[in-house]
């Protein structure tokens, strides 16, 4: 079995050799407002439990990076699996359908069966994993989805709107969810695309007869089907709806990497024609582990792929898992290229993870272009601990800030991981002593890389200054001026910045009061 080594001593000799550093997105006075906030982080920074209550108000934008069947609660999957009278393996915990047979239990047996109910819970996500015990956490977390795989497929809106849930309890306004739409369908028109290196030729076969464009059709039915249950399921419009009722959701299409390239192509192709029909799908990203045989050997396939794919989808976007890789888990030359070939042959506009990135080849130069080009990275700090063992000063978190990279929090499979966003805000408060300011500007990266249509709310890429028709007006004021209302009015994606600028004034006020008045709101 392979195992991670701990520590990634080339992200150590980065991070020491060039120190903590890390400059906002842009240098500002601080406002008055902020006094207040920072001032209480300050007093409750060693007391976690009141941390964690400030952090869980904090208005956090977006979460980027989240799996839907990795994010929903443990509890709820085995809930949904007793419910569906499903069986479990009493040796491997993989749930099946039934009758149950020889070696199976009922998982309904957990509802009185606590020991089964806890040796479920810990199969099923990484609750009281240990390293030491045969399994690497690495393989533990990713043994999950095999054993729950049953589960999560017929409960897609389940799934969704309890993660939507939990996201607006933590005062986020947004998430992107990562699922496959229409599988069954790509993967019966995959097995008919013949593979070529000639990509113009190979996406001819994907479009023609028009079997695409039905898939495609019937993936916007099945968003309008979903929504309509799960708001229900959350009881939006009526008094006791949930939070999560005012979360805005998109959908990434997922392209498992380690499928045959004609499979990965097509899945490809898919991506960019649901969201050129639909736009609640708004991006394509790769996932499975980066380290499998078949990515591996096929990742500069893949990237030219996109490439070419970039061509003829100008306006499709693309997020990409790149980095998820440490010495030891692949070969040392592994380590050299998947990111900048991400950002530089796959024109990904986000990377995931990025945990490898002093391994590449001239990285300083990488981090510098990623910089320029406002590439962002989606930082997901649980699960690169839990998977890769990396953590602390061995993270490239710091070391992308340092270099002006913008940068957000993200979950990664917050149910598997047993976190939420709050608890990615409290590590990189804890870890790297952020302050207010630091926090300010990782949620507001969030909403300006979210893939939402329209213009953003502010001057520049990463410039935290309102563009010229909201100029004059005070962030997120309740009555803007004729032009910033016109403004706001043509873009989703700049009113939803304007309303988490409003929630940061009412955070402030809050933080500004329980301080003693440090600051003027």
């Amino acid at each position: 079995m392979r195992k991670p080594r701990t520590g990634l001593s080339l992200v150590a000799a980065g991070i020491l050799s060039l120190g903590l550093v890390v400059p906002a997105a842009v240098a500002q006075a601080e406002p008055a407002g902020e006094l207040g906030a920072e001032h209480y982080l300050n007093s409750v920074r060693h007391d976690p439990d009141r941390l964690r209550s400030f952090l869980r108000d904090l208005p956090k934008g977006g979460d980027l990076h989240s799996h839907l069947s990795g994010a929903a609660s443990t509890e709820l999957l085995i809930s949904l699996a007793a419910q569906d009278g499903l069986c479990v393996n009493s040796t491997t915990f993989v749930a099946a359908t039934g009758p149950c047979g020889a070696g199976q239990r009922p998982a309904a047996d957990t509802a009185t069966d606590p020991a089964f109910y806890r040796a479920l819970l810990m199969a099923w996500s990484m609750e009281g994993f240990q390293t030491g015990q045969g399994e690497s956490g690495h393989d533990h977390f990713f043994n999950t989805f095999g054993k729950f795989g049953a589960v999560t497929g017929p409960h897609r809106v389940e799934l969704l709107a309890d993660v939507l849930d939990r996201a607006g309890r933590q005062n986020e306004q947004y998430l992107e969810s990562m699922l496959t739409r229409q599988g069954g369908a790509l993967s019966a028109l995959a097995a008919r695309v013949t593979f070529t290196e000639d990509f113009a030729a190979m996406r001819a076969q994907v479009l023609a007869g028009g079997t695409m464009a039905g898939i495609a059709a019937a993936a916007g039915a099945e968003i309008t089907a979903d929504e309509a249950r799960y708001r229900s399921l959350l009881g939006c419009g009526t008094p006791s709806a949930s939070p999560g009722c005012a979360v805005s959701l998109r959908y990434i299409q997922q392209v498992n990497r380690n499928n045959p390239p004609n499979v990965v192509f097509t899945f490809m192709v898919s991506a960019f024609e649901l969201s050129a029909a639909d736009n609640r799908t708004v991006a394509l990203n790769m996932v499975s582990p980066e380290e499998g045989e078949v990515s591996i050997r096929d990742y500069r396939l893949h990237m030219r792929m996109l490439d070419f794919l970039r061509g003829v989808y100008p306006t499709g976007h693309i997020s990409l898992h790149a980095g998820e890789l440490v010495p030891g888990l692949v070969k040392p030359e592994e380590l050299t290229y998947h990111i900048r070939e991400a950002v530089l042959t796959g024109h990904a506009e986000r990377i995931g993870h990025g945990v490898d990135v002093l391994g590449e080849d001239d990285w300083p130069a990488l981090l510098r272009t990623m910089a320029d080009r406002h590439v962002m990275t989606e930082i997901n700090l649980t699960s690169n601990d839990q998977i890769l063992e990396v953590s602390g000063r061995e993270h490239p978190f710091p070391r992308y800030r340092a270099f002006h990279v913008p940068v957000s929090l993200s979950t990664d499979d917050e149910g598997v991981s047993r976190i939420d966003l709050t608890h990615e805000y409290q590590r990189a408060t804890t870890d790297y002593h952020l302050r207010y300011g630091d926090l300010k500007t990782l949620a507001r990266t969030s909403l300006e890389h979210a893939f939402l249509a329209g213009a953003s709310l502010w001057r520049g890429p990463d410039i935290f200054l309102p563009a010229a028709p909201c100029a004059h007006d005070r962030l997120g004021a309740p009555l803007p001026g004729p032009s910033c209302r016109a403004f706001l009015a043509s873009s989703p994606k700049a009113s939803l910045q304007w309303q988490q600028e409003a929630k940061f004034t009412a955070f402030e006020r809050r933080y500004n009061q329980r301080s003693g008045g440090l600051g003027r709101v």
